[in-house]
C-alpha cells in the first residue's frame, strides 16, 4: 500500500506531461489552422499589369491580366472589376490575353508577365475559356515560362500561335513560337533558335493569315544582374503559316538586339512596324517597313519612347489610321504622322505603360495597361477609368505594428507605401482607412514599439524617413 502511494505522484505527473505534450504537438500542427480565414484588408487600388484585350462587339467588355492577381474583367467600361481566375487559373503572373474574333466566347490566357523586372514570377503554361471566362481549362505548355503574346487566327479560333520566352532564370528547351490547330489539344513548336533565345511576339497578317511576323529575345534573370540581348535574336517571318522562316535583317540593326515588338497596321498590312533595342546607341528606336518587311528604315529614334527598353518597347498600331501608332514606355505616346513624332502624350491614370487595345470598330475605344492596373477610355484617351477599383497592387514586404487591432504596413511596387488596417472596413480609397506611410515602392517600414505614430522608412539611393502621424 505505501508503494501504490508513493507511485501514485509520478503516475500523475506523468499523466500531466503526457497530455501537455500530446496538446502541444496537436497546435503545432495544421490543422490548428485550418479554420482561420483569409479577410481582404485592401487596398483598392490597382497593381501592375502587361496584357489586356477586349471584345469587339461589346464596347464596354474589357479583360486585364495582371502580375501578381490572376485575369480581371469589367462589363462596364472599367467602372467594377471581377475576378475571373481564382481557384481556376493555379498562378497569378499572366503574360497575354486574346479574345476571339470569330467567337467572342474563346479567350486564350498566357501566364507568366514577359516584362520581366527583377520580382518576375514564371508561368505555367497556356489557358482557355469558351464561355467568357466563367470556366478555364489547363490546355499545355506547362515549361514554356514567360508568354509575350497570344494571336488567334481571326476566322478560325482553334488556330493559335503563342510567343513563348522561356525560362526567364536559365536555359530551357521549352520556348519559340507554338501552334495549334485543335483548339490547344495539341501543340508545334514551329519556330525554334535555341536553349536561351525565345519569341517575344507574334502577330498575323490581316490581310494573309499565312504571314506571321514574330520576334526573338534573349534574356535571362540572375541575382545580381539581367542578361539582355544578342547576335540570335531579331524579327522573323513566316510566309506559310509557319512552316518556314526567314530573318529580316534588310535595313534593320545589325549588331547585338535585345527585346522587339513587332506590328502589322490593320488599315494598311504592308505597313510594319518594331521597336526595337538595340546594343548600339545609334541603332535602336522604331522602324518601319512599308513593303511588307522587305526593307526597313529607322524614323525615330527619341529616348523617351525606348528608355529601358527590356521593360517597355511597346507599340500598337491604330485600326483604322495607318499613320497613327501609340508607343507606351514611362509615358503613353501617339504620333499622327506615322511615326515621325510623337509630339501627343495621353495623361493614363499612372506612369509605366505595357501596352493597349484598341477596338477594330471604333478607334476612340481603348484599354491601357500600366504599373498601376488597367484603365479603359472611350473618347481616344482624352479621359480614362480610374484604377482605384483594382485590388492587384503588389507589395515587396509586409510589416505590423504593436496595438490592438493592428495595422499592416507595406510598399506597393511603381506606387507608395500603405498602411491598413486589419479589423474593420478594407482600405477602399486614400480617404477611408489607409495613409502614406513614408519612404518609398521598395521601403522597409519600421514601427515604433510602443507608439504607433512613430514609422522609420526606407527608400531610394539609402533615403530613410521618419514620420510622426502625430505632426504631420
Amino acid at each position: 500500500m505505501k508503494k501504490l502511494i508513493t507511485l501514485l505522484p509520478s503516475l500523475i505527473l506523468l499523466l500531466i506531461f503526457s497530455t501537455n505534450s500530446s496538446y502541444s504537438q496537436e497546435i503545432s500542427t495544421e490543422q490548428l489552422y485550418e479554420s482561420l480565414e483569409w479577410k481582404f484588408a485592401g487596398p483598392y487600388r490597382g497593381g501592375r499589369s502587361t496584357a489586356v484585350s477586349g471584345v469587339i462587339s461589346k464596347p464596354y467588355t474589357f479583360y486585364m491580366g495582371t502580375t501578381g492577381g490572376g485575369v480581371w474583367k469589367t462589363t462596364d467600361a472599367g467602372n467594377n472589376w471581377k475576378n475571373i481566375s481564382d481557384g481556376q487559373i493555379t498562378v497569378g503572373s499572366i503574360g497575354a490575353i486574346s479574345v476571339s474574333e470569330s467567337d467572342e466566347n474563346v479567350i486564350y490566357v498566357g501566364t507568366g508577365s514577359a516584362d520581366p523586372r527583377g520580382n518576375i514570377s514564371i508561368g505555367n503554361g497556356i489557358y482557355k475559356s469558351v464561355d467568357s471566362g466563367e470556366n478555364w481549362e489547363f490546355i499545355g505548355l506547362p515549361k514554356a515560362g514567360l508568354i509575350g503574346k497570344i494571336e488567334i487566327h481571326p476566322r478560325n479560333s482553334d488556330i493559335v500561335y503563342v510567343a513563348a520566352l522561356g525560362n526567364i532564370f536559365g536555359p530551357n528547351a521549352e520556348r519559340g513560337v507554338y501552334k495549334t490547330i485543335d483548339g490547344g489539344k495539341n501543340w508545334e513548336k514551329v519556330y525554334f533558335i535555341s536553349n536561351k533565345t525565345g519569341a517575344r511576339d507574334v502577330e498575323i497578317n490581316p490581310d494573309n493569315e499565312n504571314e506571321i511576323l514574330a520576334s526573338f529575345w534573349t534574356v535571362q534573370r540572375k541575382p545580381w544582374t539581367l542578361v539582355d540581348g544578342s547576335d540570335e535574336g531579331g524579327v522573323f517571318m513566316s510566309k506559310d503559316a509557319g512552316k518556314s522562316w526567314k530573318k529580316l535583317t534588310e535595313g534593320l540593326p545589325k549588331g547585338l538586339t535585345g527585346k522587339i515588338q513587332v506590328e502589322y497596321s490593320p488599315a494598311n498590312s504592308s505597313r510594319l512596324w518594331a521597336m526595337i533595342q538595340a546594343q548600339k546607341e545609334e541603332e535602336g528606336g522604331l522602324y518601319r517597313s512599308d513593303d511588307g518587311g522587305k526593307t526597313w528604315s529607322r524614323i525615330n529614334r527619341d529616348h523617351k519612347l525606348r528608355q529601358r527598353g527590356w521593360y517597355y518597347s511597346h507599340i500598337n498600331a491604330d485600326p483604322v489610321n495607318e499613320n497613327i501608332i501609340y508607343a507606351s514606355n514611362t509615358g503613353f505616346y501617339k504620333s499622327v504622322d506615322g511615326g515621325k513624332t510623337f509630339d501627343e502624350r495621353l495623361y493614363t491614370q499612372h506612369g509605366d505603360n505595357h501596352g493597349v487595345w484598341i477596338n477594330p470598330n471604333d478607334n476612340k475605344i481603348m484599354i491601357n495597361c500600366n504599373d498601376g492596373g488597367a484603365n479603359v477610355s472611350l473618347n481616344g484617351g482624352e479621359t480614362w477609368s480610374t484604377q482605384l477599383n483594382q485590388p492587384t497592387p503588389e507589395f515587396y514586404r509586409l510589416t505590423v505594428d504593436n496595438q490592438f487591432p493592428f495595422r499592416m504596413y507595406a510598399g506597393q511596387q511603381d506606387n507608395s507605401t500603405i498602411s491598413v488596417p486589419s479589423r474593420g472596413l478594407p482600405a477602399l480609397t486614400p480617404f477611408q482607412n489607409w495613409f502614406n506611410a513614408g519612404g518609398t515602392e521598395c521601403s522597409d517600414i519600421a514601427v515604433h514599439p510602443t507608439d504607433p505614430n512613430i514609422i522609420y522608412s526606407t527608400g531610394y539611393s539609402g533615403e530613410f524617413t521618419y514620420k510622426n502621424l502625430d505632426h504631420w
